[in-house]
């Protein structure tokens, strides 16, 4: 059987946003920082049914969980 990949880029495509790595980022260096009193799953980039996705994933702990906390780190950097 084998198991559903779960990293950045796939995260990236389930949530319909192009996954190549200098496509994500780009995307992160766009994006970032994120103040640290909005939730990832709350940012205002996100459409209404990606902020569902992540939110839905976070709090499930679902196999996402740890991809949507590797994101949640790396939007709260300061890209130089």
């Amino acid at each position: 059987m084998e198991r559903n990949k779960h990293d950045l880029p796939a995260l990236f495509q389930q949530l319909g946003l192009p996954s190549e790595p200098d496509e994500i980022a780009q995307f992160i260096a766009s994006h970032s920082p994120l103040p640290d009193e909005i939730k990832v799953s709350k940012a205002s980039f996100w459409s209404p049914s990606q902020q569902a996705f992540l939110q839905d994933e976070i709090l499930d702990d679902s196999d996402w969980a740890p991809v949507v906390d590797q994101l949640n780190v790396l939007l709260r950097k300061k890209v130089p």
